[in-house]
């Protein structure tokens, strides 16, 4: 089977740089496009803006200096993922690939990615997995297997590696 374009959702991890290794891999054996992705999650504390009244007790300039702050680290992160991105796309373009990279804001990396992907016309997303199980799991929930489940196209699941104990 032989992928034309190839998306992959890395972050700033070993396990992120094992994905970026595939799917240069994969990508160099079928002249592939590559879309290098990160989707920056949206902590819940900057989603509160809904406006709430000074009658409940709350202090409004705590309120707005937690806004600024919340949004001051999420600018640092989006920065920080737009740098790592174009770190990757300069060494995929070295290896004389056609590849391009986007950031997104998202509260939901699953979604974000799969939404991502299709508009991009992607026929192979490349991501990793954590070995998130059970309570973890259920509680944080599992971009993998969100994303298996609802992309458009074909998948490859990268394994975080197992530590020898």
């Amino acid at each position: 089977m032989s992928f034309k374009k190839i998306f992959a959702a890395l972050d700033d991890s070993e396990l992120g740089h094992r994905v970026f290794t595939q799917a240069l891999e994969l990508a160099l054996s079928d002249r592939a496009q590559v879309m290098l992705f990160n989707c920056v999650t949206v902590s819940t504390v900057g989603q509160t803006a809904v406006p709430i009244p000074v009658d409940l007790g709350l202090n409004v300039e705590l309120m707005d200096q937690a806004y600024q702050a919340q949004r001051l680290r999420l600018d640092r992160d989006v920065k920080q993922a737009s740098g790592l991105l174009k770190n990757y796309c300069d060494a995929a373009a070295k290896k004389g690939l056609q590849v391009e990279f986007d950031c997104k804001m998202d509260g939901d990396p699953g979604h974000c990615i799969c939404e991502s992907a299709e508009n991009w016309g992607a026929d192979l997303i490349v991501l990793g997995r954590r070995g998130r199980t059970g309570f973890t799991e259920a509680f944080l929930g599992s971009v993998s297997n969100y994303v298996v489940h609802h992309a458009s196209c074909s998948v490859l699941v990268i394994q975080e590696a197992k530590i020898e104990k």
